[in-house]
């Protein structure tokens, strides 16, 4: 992984930005913070590119620096500096809630109240620890081009017990995917553990999702448990053919938190400006730019959704829930579950 220095040096101004569905909205800058403030996340590094320009014309005496990674490379490189201490960011936004619950616990976030939390769809700390910003769905994917959809499974529990799939399907890693993990959860408390047992008797692949799509691009995978911005983004950017299958027996919608660290363990002890940059995430300009990152927003107040998406409403007419606080308390039995279960590479 490497960081990505968002360094502002434009002037305050207006910049238009695409949002979802092609509307375009006026940014005015922010000029009353300054300084530094580092942002580790679990959001693909083309999505937090394509953020830099708004940025930087948001807060233009503001340098905001990223750290981008996975959830496990996040947690461990969080870990290893709460040893020391310190941490090396000011706001975290990660995959899935229950890692907020845990660093809430430890005593290293700073409390916000956000006036227009109440516009929010999602659970938030109503202390102001930790807000949902953003939402990752997990679904099912295929490619028409190489098969018919009354050929794969269009549902989760299908996907697990279709002998048919055996050695054609492929989903991410849970003990390095937040949202995977989130998924696994879900299923589990649906399905039980034998719903993993039947995946690992399809000798389903354990990979990342690049992998996977690139997989059922040339064939290679019939089907794909993957999450649905990664097929949008390909859809609009590559006019690609794969589709999504919002599965049968419901989507996993995962609202990922935006959380800031309190002034003993921050990087910068730049409150001030922390507390601005996830304000402006949560307002409906900083929502726009998560849309037009082929993610749900999260206020209940915009109609705006992914390009080639369902609604947000539509959405969460039929979802398999997940248990925060199980996915919290019982990680490492969890996780120890899965790899008895599944045959994991490596």
């Amino acid at each position: 992984m490497k960081n990505k220095l968002f360094a502002v040096a434009a002037a305050a101004g207006i910049i238009l930005t695409a949002a979802g569905c092609g509307k375009q909205e006026a940014v005015t800058g922010d000029t009353s913070v300054s300084g530094k403030i580092e942002i580790y996340t679990s959001m693909y590094e083309d999505i937090i590119d394509n953020m830099e320009t708004t940025l930087e014309q948001k807060f233009p005496n503001l340098d905001i620096e990223f750290f981008q990674g996975g959830s496990g490379t996040i947690q461990s490189k969080i870990a290893a500096e709460m040893d020391s201490g310190k941490l090396g960011c000011d706001i975290l936004m990660v995959a899935e809630p229950s890692y907020s619950l845990e660093l809430k616990d430890a005593g290293i976030l700073h409390p916000y109240k956000y006036a227009d939390a109440d516009k929010l769809m999602f659970d938030y700390d109503k202390d102001g620890y930790w807000y949902p910003v953003r939402v990752c769905n997990m679904v099912l994917a295929y490619n028409p081009d190489k098969c018919k959809r009354e050929e794969v499974p269009t549902s989760f529990k299908d996907f697990a017990e279709n002998s048919a799939m055996k050695n054609e399907l492929s989903m991410s890693n849970p003990l390095t995917s937040g949202t995977a993990y989130s998924s696994v959860v879900g299923l589990l408390d649906k399905y039980g553990e034998g719903y993993f047992k039947s995946l690992n008797a399809q000798n389903v692949a354990i990979e990342s999702g690049s992998v996977a799509l690139t997989k059922l691009e040339t064939g290679e995978c019939k089907e794909i448990m993957v999450l649905e911005e990664s097929v949008l983004k390909k859809r609009q950017e590559e006019n690609s053919s794969l589709e999504v299958i919002y599965p049968d027996d419901g989507s996993i919608p995962i609202p990922s938190p935006i959380m800031i660290i309190d002034e003993a363990h921050c990087a910068n002890n730049n409150i001030a400006a922390a507390e601005a940059v996830e304000e402006f995430f949560l307002s409906p300009e900083g929502q726009k730019l998560i849309i037009d990152g082929w993610m749900y927003g999260v206020r209940n107040d915009m109609e705006e959704h992914p390009y080639d998406s369902v609604t947000l409403p539509k959405l969460l007419e039929n979802t398999i829930p997940v248990d925060w606080e199980k996915c919290y308390k019982q990680r490492e039995e969890i996780r120890t579950m899965f790899q008895n279960n599944v045959t994991i590479p490596g």
